[in-house]
């Protein structure tokens, strides 16, 4: 019978791609609990294969995967070639899961602690500053006119407090437009990063509608509708056929609209 596998930490060696999956190495400590007279034993590394698909889910690329903590669960196997199997053992990947880091939940929970304690010391300030006018008012008599000029003062403070807000709201900043892009572009983004899944790759565009695309791109610099992706994994959703004239003219970068996962 197959035996189930769990494993945690970072990536060791680089992604590495292949057609319908990706691979990479990790290597974890053997048990510390060893019997009486056995060494204890040291890390053993592995090889992880994960399906393209699950793996673009996840939302890792090739520099993240060595720096995040991932748990992986699968089975061991024997099945694949040396050369593709660095590790001592191989394991075939069910399901991949990204772990939250340490110091991110570390540093939310400080930071939640210190909201209450500075809104409660803001009170103290508060009326640390008002006792020293109640004594001046106390020890010297203001005249008729100095009070007047004190509420006029105050008044225009007020004002200006109120006005503030608005202000505050009319410079946030506004949604960024791209220049000589199609209507609907959210961002643009390097030609190498989207992943193409194989259904697209099985079709073929119609001709003339893709030469008609490369004709406006070229009389215009840019296509003429963006193409969609999914947030994060940069998975084409819809839009092949421009992604091909995008190919054939050599573009570096193509304006895109993200599709979030549900």
């Amino acid at each position: 019978m197959p035996h189930k596998i769990t494993l945690t930490g970072s990536a060791t060696g680089p992604l590495r791609e292949y057609d319908r999956y990706v691979a990479f190495d990790m290597r974890e400590k053997g048990s510390p609990s060893a019997p009486k007279g056995l060494k204890k034993s040291t890390f053993i590394s592995y090889t992880v294969f994960v399906a393209k698909k699950a793996f673009n889910k996840t939302g890792l690329t090739k520099k993240s995967i060595m720096h995040e903590k991932i748990l992986i669960q699968g089975e061991p196997t024997l099945d694949i070639p040396i050369d593709e199997c660095p590790g001592e053992v191989g394991v075939i990947c069910f399901q991949i899961t990204v772990l939250p880091n340490k110091n991110d939940k570390e540093k939310n929970e400080s930071g939640a602690k210190k909201e209450p304690k500075q809104e409660a010391s803001a009170p103290s300030q508060v009326q640390k500053n008002t006792e020293p006018t109640k004594q001046e008012e106390t020890q010297a008599p203001v005249s008729q006119p100095a009070e007047k000029e004190e509420k006029k003062s105050v008044e225009t403070v007020q004002s200006e407090a109120k006005e503030t807000p608005i202000q505050e709201k009319k410079a946030a900043p506004s949604k960024k437009e791209l220049p000589n892009q199609p209507k609907g572009t959210q961002d643009l983004v390097n030609f190498d990063e989207i992943v193409v899944p194989e259904a697209f790759l099985k079709t073929r565009p119609n001709p003339e509608k893709t030469e008609r695309v490369i004709e406006f791109v070229k009389r215009t610099g840019r296509l003429d509708e963006p193409l969609t992706i999914e947030k994060g994994s940069n998975v084409l959703k819809d839009g092949y056929r421009r992604y091909v004239v995008a190919k054939t003219v050599k573009l570096d970068k193509v304006p895109v609209v993200y599709e979030y996962e549900k």
